[in-house]
């Protein structure tokens, strides 16, 4: 009985030992994403305290792919990393722009987004690029967007919000002159702007930049899982139905797919 006893424990020890997230969320029954609520149409916060967007839809899509509920944990954009690497959440899909640098701590998925950089303004007021040079731009603090404008517009007042909301809100009120973000997110914030035929998104843009899923670093078998689900969608037309859903040419913030889901 003893020896039956001891074999049991150091199965169960090497058992422990080999588990990783994916086992964990499987046990537990449900998947912790985190997202940044009020960022529409990627994440919107509903009357009834649901969540629902582009980002909810491929956090579903993940769920259902591990067989698991979704719990939807909202995040300060400056903290979407220590989330991750603290183990608050499971999965971030937050418009997580995939960089050299955040690759070194946490790891990416392939890229279930793909958009351009620009700027909302005043209509005709930043024609060029160049005309941003002494502009008061706002950005979201701890993107990669206060790290672009820094240094593209060296001379530029360069002002931090907590979120894009109260960026926008800063510039319906004249304390910035423009705000930058991605052409998507620069969409949806216009479409909810109370004189938004006084605004426009350049033409212009700074770069490209490429969303991911992020996880802990190491976590080899859920980002599999991960990009599994992400070409499955692709493949079954699911990934297209999720975009059109929110970009599409019947939304309030219409804009065209250029790029595919691919390994």
């Amino acid at each position: 009985m003893l020896r039956i006893f001891i074999a049991s424990l150091l199965s169960a020890i090497s058992l422990m030992a080999h588990a990783d997230l994916l086992d964990t969320i499987k046990t537990r029954g449900f998947l912790i994403v985190g997202t940044l609520p009020d960022q529409p149409p990627f994440a919107i916060r509903n009357a009834n305290r649901t969540f629902s967007g582009y980002d909810i839809d491929f956090a579903a899509l993940i769920a259902r792919k591990m067989g698991v509920k979704l719990k939807i944990q909202d995040l300060d954009p400056t903290d979407r990393i220590g989330t991750v690497k603290s183990g608050k959440i499971d999965v971030l899909v937050a418009t997580f722009t995939k960089t050299l640098e955040r690759e070194r701590e946490v790891s990416c998925s392939l890229g279930y987004f793909v958009t351009s950089k620009k700027i909302l303004s005043r209509k005709g007021r930043y024609k060029t690029a160049e005309s941003l040079a002494n502009a008061r731009i706002g950005v979201s603090k701890g993107t990669t967007d206060e790290i672009i404008s820094h240094k593209l517009y060296p001379k530029a007042t360069i002002v931090t919000f907590p979120d894009m909301p109260e960026a926008a809100y800063a510039l319906e009120q004249d304390r910035i002159d423009a705000m930058m973000d991605d052409e998507a997110a620069l969409a949806g914030k216009l479409s909810q702007m109370r004189n938004r035929s006084l605004y426009e998104i350049s033409d212009y843009s700074s770069a490209t930049e490429t969303f991911a899923i992020a996880t802990k670093l190491g976590e080899k078998r859920l980002m599999n899982l991960i990009n599994e689900a992400l070409i499955e969608a692709e493949h079954n037309g699911e990934a297209v139905q999720i975009f059109n859903r929110w970009f599409g040419p019947q939304t309030s913030t219409p804009f065209l797919r250029t790029f595919r889901i691919q390994g």
